[in-house]
């Protein structure tokens, strides 16, 4: 199968499956007729493994180590729940982030509400931004 074939099958771009091969995570077989790249249903599997993976966190690097392991004959499972548990607190980290971005952006929408609008002036670019940072959390 081609590369526009695996794409539609599996309901990516073809960019995709290009990118995916070029950093060595699909291992196509070349046409000796036409130099045409050929994915076998092997590489199927394992396009439908990344795009699996990558919709539960998982990075490129983390399906490296994931498929080494697997190449290798070893059992990939104490690998994916390890790194299933840093991808977990990663994102929970992030998420606590984004709420204390959120609290600062309600209180920023508040206080600005009744506040006039300045010109820069020389070193003020907007007094909204400016002022709102010297306020203490």
């Amino acid at each position: 199968m081609h590369v526009r074939q695996l794409a539609k099958m599996l309901g990516v771009s073809p960019d995709t499956v290009r990118y995916y091969t070029r950093i060595g995570l699909l291992e196509p077989k070349k046409s000796i007729d036409n130099g045409y790249k050929f994915y076998r249903p092997n590489e199927q599997n394992r396009l439908r493994f990344i795009l699996s993976a990558r919709d539960l966190g998982f990075s490129v690097d983390d399906i490296k180590q994931i498929f080494h392991k697997a190449d290798e004959g070893e059992s990939p499972c104490p690998t994916v729940r390890r790194l299933i548990d840093n991808r977990l607190h990663e994102t929970e980290q992030r998420f606590q982030d984004t709420l204390r971005l959120r609290a600062r952006m309600h209180v920023a929408v508040e206080s600005w509400g009744d506040k006039p609008d300045k010109r820069p002036s020389g070193n003020v670019i907007c007094h909204l931004i400016d002022d709102f940072n010297k306020m203490p959390e």
